[in-house]
């Protein structure tokens, strides 16, 4: 009758060989988390870059100037192509590649881009308007004037421009397949924009005048031509969820007037603590609504007189109807 002759103790196979493979194994996972080189380093690395806090620039006279940190939102509008798309007003922001992106430690080039459902500026999605032909810092940007748009995606030694060109069969948007718009660290002509009035028929008046903060504006690549733009009903799956597609492309309609989706503001900060953006303030009433509320005000007063000759009446003809 056979008997099991090997205790628990007893190593069989190639027990030593394996022995030194977990050591190295274990050798090697020690120094890459020294070195901050582990895929969870570079991973939380990373979001805090991307996700670092921005301090936008404040306009004291209301238009954008060279040198301010502001961002690029696509305002809130219906979309009547597609069924299913993003609401709210979407922001653009960069969008790295999550394999490559964990493959090196600094950022790929180029870089795709995307827009977001957000409004708190981050490293991702704040942009610096720089000078394109020997502008100085500080001074106003007009219509019609070249300008570029940086991003440092919360890195300090890194700065990418907003670059497009005209597509090939090998180079376009992913989803669209039009114009393709992304991030590279070239300095050339193909990072130069323009903004322009929305309403073509105003257009030409406003050329040379100041842009403002906060305003609906377009902005379009100056060696294509195209406009910049967002794409609500296509989705991209990206490395911080479900965003829209960002492409060069001029939507218009049978007036030949642009449509909303090529609409962008530039905004700027709030000089309030507890508001990141000037989105965030509270829209003003408007001018009848506040007549009205003074009105009623007014007549509410037990203070006031009810004849016409009092100084708090109304007379009834001033109510609006």
């Amino acid at each position: 009758m056979a008997q099991n002759l090997y205790g628990p103790r007893v190593r069989i196979g190639n027990w030593n060989e394996d022995v030194y493979l977990e050591e190295e194994i274990m050798k090697d996972f020690l120094a890459k988390r020294d070195k901050g080189q582990l895929l969870i380093q570079r991973n939380r690395r990373l979001k805090e870059n991307l996700l670092r806090p921005m301090q936008l620039s404040i306009s004291e006279d209301g238009y954008i100037h060279y040198g301010d940190k502001v961002m690029l939102v696509s305002p809130d509008h219906p979309e009547t192509e597609a069924d299913l798309f993003l609401r709210g007003d979407l922001s653009l922001c960069m969008t790295p590649d999550e394999i490559k992106a964990h493959l090196s430690n600094e950022l790929e080039v180029p870089c795709g881009l995307s827009a977001a459902q957000t409004k708190i500026p981050v490293g991702r999605n704040t942009f610096t308007i720089l000078c394109a032909a020997g502008e100085v810092i500080g001074q106003v940007l007009r219509y019609g004037q070249n300008f570029r748009l940086g991003i440092t995606g919360g890195f300090d030694d890194r700065m990418l421009y907003l670059s497009s060109d005209h597509r090939t069969l090998l180079k376009s948007s992913k989803r669209s397949w039009l114009q393709e718009v992304s991030l590279t660290h070239e300095d050339s002509y193909l990072n130069c924009w323009q903004a322009a009035f929305p309403h073509p028929q105003l257009r030409l008046e406003y050329e040379g005048s100041p842009v403002p903060a906060n305003t609906k504006i377009l902005i379009t690549h100056c060696h294509t031509n195209r406009g910049l733009v967002a794409h609500r009903h296509l989705f991209l799956r990206t490395y911080f969820g479900k965003e829209a597609e960002v492409a060069a492309h001029t939507y218009l309609d049978s007036h030949r007037v642009e449509k909303p989706k090529n609409h962008w503001m530039l905004v700027t900060g709030v000089p309030r603590k507890d508001l990141s953006t000037m989105l965030d303030l509270p829209k003003p009433p408007a001018e009848d609504t506040r007549a009205l509320e003074q009105v009623r005000e007014q007549a509410s007063d037990p203070g006031t007189g009810n004849t016409p000759d009092a100084p708090g009446c109304v007379p009834q003809c001033a109510l609006p109807m």
